[in-house]
């Protein structure tokens, strides 16, 4: 039987993740996913470390600590600071009783598996926290830290189909549909107006947000920026251009629904959106730019005019070789849930807002 190729080995990882079973990355330990693994989640009976940022995480070897004793703890998230943090539980310990911080961090080794396992619990939509040679029933799923790049790689994404939808901002619109093997996640370009390749389009990169495009929510203002990225689109096809909105299924800038729900309930106990992602052990900015740019790719499309206030964006594609001709403002108003929201963008995130 053929050996599994590199991408295939991280969508059997990211499956095994969610369904609470054992992997082995490299010459690691084992590790099992505290959050879909154990019923009660992790108690004050286990040994715990906590690394420092998942650019200096590090994993060590357990075995010895794990024979005879509590299997141990790892996790993402960032301990610097609680000592002056807010009382409040930290629900990437225990899902049922939340342990309290500041906690130990030890220097350990095999940082670029801890990495990749951090990455891998990102990617499948849990918490970043793991028991560390905890001797589980069953054969682990194997991978190797370096399986990630063939996994990710955005030259593999191909459009799956196409078909016309109209929409209520503008009748003549296509839907265009994009699918990667060993990941589940399709993204979605919704072509508005009659495509005129001399003429670069009015882009707006939209990531998934399910309690903005559509319960309306007013913590954030992606609900509005859809609304008015369609409207500004339809505006231009109106004027002879045509637009692109290209819908990424990245929930919460990539961390997922569920955990981006987790870093609600932080931020309604004062943390900002930073500080909440931070405390849970999840990067704050974690989108795919690179497929966004493969998209426009497939699309024909080498220069567009962006609608965002986010340079970083900006940037994002230039460095994939797509030009941006122009950045287009796309402030909304603020209202008073999300008006914490828009500073921690501007002040912390160098979102361009007045």
């Amino acid at each position: 039987m053929a050996a599994s190729s590199p991408s295939r080995r991280v969508a059997q990882a990211v499956d095994a993740l969610r369904h609470g079973w054992p992997i082995r990355v490299g010459e690691a330990p084992v590790l099992l996913p505290v959050e879909t693994a154990l019923d009660g989640g992790v108690t004050a009976d286990h040994a715990l470390i906590s690394a420092a940022r998942a650019a200096t995480l590090k994993l060590t070897n357990q075995r010895e600590a794990a024979d005879g004793h509590h299997p141990v703890l790892i996790r993402a998230a960032d301990p610097l600071g609680l000592e002056e943090a807010r009382p409040i539980a930290d629900p990437a310990l225990d899902l049922v009783h939340p342990l309290k911080g500041p906690f130990k961090v030890e220097k350990i080794t095999f940082m670029a598996e801890a990495e990749a396992a951090m990455e891998l619990a990102r990617i499948a939509g849990i918490l970043p926290a793991f028991l560390c040679d905890p001797r589980p029933e069953g054969e682990p799923v194997a991978l190797e830290a370096a399986d990630l790049a063939e996994w990710a790689d955005p030259q593999r994404l191909a459009i799956a189909t196409r078909a016309r939808l109209p929409i209520s901002a503008k009748e003549e619109a296509e839907l265009v549909a994009f699918r990667k093997p060993d990941d589940m996640r399709e993204h979605v370009a919704l072509v508005i107006g009659e495509p005129d390749f001399d003429r670069a389009p009015l882009v707006r990169l939209h990531s998934e947000c399910l309690t903005g495009d559509i319960f309306g929510s007013l913590k954030c203002d992606c609900g509005p920026q859809l609304d008015g990225a369609l409207a500004a689109m339809a505006e231009e096809a109106q004027q002879g251009g045509w637009g692109v909105l290209l819908y990424m299924r990245q929930e919460g800038r990539g961390i997922g629904l569920i955990n981006k729900m987790r870093a609600y309930r932080l931020q309604d106990a004062g943390f900002d959106t930073v500080d909440a992602n931070a405390r849970l052990g999840l990067p704050v900015e974690a989108r795919d730019f690179p497929t966004a740019a493969r998209m426009l790719e497939l699309l024909g499309i080498d220069s567009v005019r962006l609608l965002t206030n986010n340079p970083a964006k900006v940037n994002a594609l230039v460095e994939a070789g797509v030009t941006v001709s122009e950045r287009v403002a796309h402030q909304l108003p603020a209202n008073p849930h999300n008006e914490r929201y828009l500073a921690t963008k501007r002040d912390r995130s160098g979102h361009l807002l007045g």
